[in-house]
């Protein structure tokens, strides 16, 4: 993301301007625009204009726009942000007033106002202004006939390519059809590679499957860029990795990257700060419950005795459509790093930020025991 311009006061309100460079600015983008923000952008409005002799014709022209945001949809496929409101600056196509949709997409100039940025807000910006940001993790995950090609931020893991092949079963007078299929699923999977994974960002690619299906696939991959001289695979061999997963569906790849020896591979990289934070918590929790809690009850009793030394929370908590508990998760955050605990903001469309969904979003491991908060929930219950 590239900051074009900043204008934010002491209180809080005003503006930026900012361009999309990568898939990932528009997931940034998504967490950064709320419902009652105004955003300014160039557009295409049907026009309509009539003749003097009373005929009517239409045409298409670009002008720039300024709405107040009802609602907001994210196309992860596309890439693209679709937002509609009111117009609320004069424009000589656009009625003061009228509703009309903006597309917001890569290298797009758009401005955003607020009448109050938060820590959080101001944080997204900075994230996604950070230069040094980008996927250096990418996966297979596979078995016979089905794979995923997926690319691993640190905000997003993001699928690139699904590929679903029918492979003749392995059985007497087939074995030649079922050599045939295997080969043309192993090729469709080798040129998605090529097409979606950088090789210059990338620094490790998991090779996920159940069984012998991706020693065999390793095996083709290296066979072929033999063959065809593939300088780029043949030069990054060292970056591929196998690992052991129980299907070829996406959320096997919550396991693999659960692996020990894969956390040490891509140590040096943002994806795996996620996944360790989140492992280390189900740690404690399993060893020291009494240190380990999830719910926003218990973690603001937690906070309150400045008990909470590691907090991961949810970005989908900071688009609530209620402004006071979206300030209230922001509060919480102040509260956690003013008295020294860590904080790591896990996104919704990484695979651990599911994970972290389904123990209601938040969570925090404790400096010391606090029992008390068991009881509390033996109490709810």
């Amino acid at each position: 993301m590239k900051l074009v311009a900043k204008n934010v006061t002491k209180d809080g309100e005003g503006d930026v301007t900012l361009v999309p460079e990568e898939p990932e600015d528009m997931w940034h983008a998504y967490n950064l625009i709320s419902d009652g923000d105004s955003v300014r952008s160039t557009t295409i409005r049907k026009v309509q204009t009539e003749s003097s002799t009373g005929s009517s014709t239409s045409s298409r022209v670009r002008t720039t726009l300024t709405i107040s945001v009802e609602s907001i949809d994210f196309d992860t496929q596309a890439c693209m942000l679709r937002l509609k409101g009111k117009n609320i600056e004069e424009n000589q196509f656009v009625k003061m007033n009228a509703y009309h949709t903006l597309e917001l997409e890569m290298n797009r100039k758009f401005s955003l106002r607020k009448a109050e940025w938060d820590t959080i807000s101001l944080e997204r910006i900075e994230m996604a202004c950070d230069p040094t940001k980008s996927a250096d993790v990418a996966a297979v995950i596979m078995h016979e006939g089905l794979a995923h090609v997926c690319l691993i931020t640190s905000s997003m893991t993001l699928v690139r390519a699904k590929i679903d092949v029918n492979i003749p079963r392995k059985r007497k007078g087939f074995v030649a059809q079922h050599e045939k299929g295997l080969q043309k699923f192993y090729d469709t999977v080798l040129q998605a590679i090529l097409r979606h994974i950088n090789f210059d960002i990338v620094k490790c690619i998991l090779i996920c499957s159940p069984g012998f299906v991706r020693d065999q696939f390793f095996e083709y991959l290296f066979q072929m860029a033999v063959k065809t001289d593939n300088k780029i695979l043949l030069e990054n061999k060292g970056k591929f990795m196998l690992v052991h997963s129980s299907s070829g569906f996406k959320h096997s790849l919550r396991e693999a990257l659960q692996d020990p020896a894969v956390i040490n591979k891509i140590s040096d990289t943002k994806a795996a700060g996620e996944v360790k934070a989140l492992e280390n918590f189900y740690t404690v929790l399993q060893c020291e419950p009494s240190k380990a809690f999830y719910g926003k009850k218990h973690i603001e009793k937690a906070i309150e005795a400045q008990a909470v030394e590691s907090l991961l929370i949810s970005d989908k908590l900071f688009r609530c459509q209620d402004v006071k508990l979206r300030k209230e998760y922001v509060q919480i955050i102040d509260s956690v790093r003013e008295s020294g605990g860590e904080v790591k903001i896990f996104s919704s469309l990484h695979i651990s930020g599911e994970q972290l969904e389904q123990l209601t979003g938040i969570a925090a491991i404790l400096r010391f025991p606090m029992p008390e908060l068991e009881e509390d929930s033996d109490e709810e219950a």
